[in-house]
């Protein structure tokens, strides 16, 4: 029985060993996250006029670095188009995938990789000149359609043709600067892709009242970062530095409060203790220090400071909350608990 129980307990110490190396690993020696990006979505991922990546998916890559590096800058952007992020992802070449890609069935199953949460629920829409006239995507039997290959949007728009017995020409694209280009050329009479990229492509337009987004959303697009099979504490790291940002914000703590809200230590809070590291040993359950999660929210803010200071109302891009309010406000947005 006492042979038993040592082997057991030998066993799992080298599991747990086991469980903290690889991708965790590899990014304390390298000294900097490799975090994949779209090649550029207003509000989401960009670089500004110096060349510095920003955006709300940007944020949490900047949130990771700090939680594992202690640095928000300690990172490689590497921007991917729909075809080539998830070769990206499972050759090694970045540690995780930050852009606007859809949790689906076959990409978590098939693809072998791990979405580690939703951080923006989604749908496909359709945008189109005001002077095409139209006011529904049922009117569009026959017109051309910019469309990016290597993605959900593309086998939503067969579908949506399909089901409403209408014909399209897909005009086959790359990237989404790409299909921009080509829709405000005139080369195709709609561009359909994520109702949330449409807003903000069109919020840069010279003249966005031009064009118009159609009522019609045909799909659910949850949205999301996420890692390779496999190596379940780098995806718990990530998924819970998503967390972190989520639980902030409904916990009330912000980039300007944390500091005090973490040296308060207060009773009444306990939630805010585990998660600043004042209380608990989250961290070392992570492989990482006790202030990870603090760090992680000081990098760009909370969940909500996040969205209103990159997408949100008082932005050019526009959007409201909608279903990506909390889940207290009547959302979606919802993280496990911090015990």
């Amino acid at each position: 029985m006492k042979k038993s129980v040592i082997f057991g307990a030998a066993a799992l110490a080298m599991s747990a060993g086991a469980a903290f190396a690889g991708t965790l690993d590899d990014v304390k020696a390298r000294g900097k996250l490799n975090c994949g990006v779209s090649t550029g979505v207003p509000g989401f991922a960009e670089p500004d006029a110096n060349g510095v990546w920003q955006g709300f998916d940007v944020a949490v890559c900047r949130a990771v670095a700090a939680a594992v590096l202690g640095d928000s800058t300690a990172i490689e952007f590497v921007p991917t188009t729909g075809k080539t992020r998830f070769t990206a992802l499972a050759a090694g070449e970045i540690d995780m995938l930050a852009r606007n890609t859809t949790w689906t069935f076959s990409r978590d199953v098939d693809l072998k990789f791990e979405f580690v949460g939703v951080n923006y629920y989604d749908g496909q829409g359709f945008m189109v000149p005001t002077a095409l006239g139209v006011s529904s995507a049922k009117e569009l039997d026959g017109a051309t359609v910019c469309i990016q290959t290597g993605t959900t949007t593309e086998l939503n728009l067969a579908d949506f043709f399909r089901a409403n017995n209408i014909s399209y020409e897909p005009v086959p694209i790359e990237t989404g600067s790409e299909a921009v280009q080509l829709f405000l050329s005139g080369a195709c009479d709609v561009y359909t892709t994520d109702a949330s990229a449409l807003a903000a492509q069109r919020a840069n337009f010279a003249n966005p009242g031009d064009y118009v987004v159609l009522p019609e959303i045909v799909s659910k697009e949850p949205l999301g970062p996420l890692v390779r099979h496999g190596d379940n504490n780098w995806g718990d790291i990530v998924r819970w530095t998503l967390n972190a940002m989520i639980t902030a914000e409904e916990l009330g703590v912000t980039s300007d409060n944390i500091s005090t809200r973490a040296a308060a230590a207060n009773p009444a809070t306990p939630e805010i203790n585990r998660l600043l590291g004042t209380e608990g040993t989250l961290g070392e359950m992570l492989g990482l220090d006790a202030e990870w999660a603090k760090r992680a929210i000081m990098a760009g803010g909370n969940y909500g400071e996040v969205f209103a200071n990159n997408i949100g109302e008082d932005t050019n891009i526009g959007l409201a909350r909608g279903v990506n309010a909390k889940w207290t406000d009547g959302g979606l947005i919802y993280s496990p608990p911090f015990r």
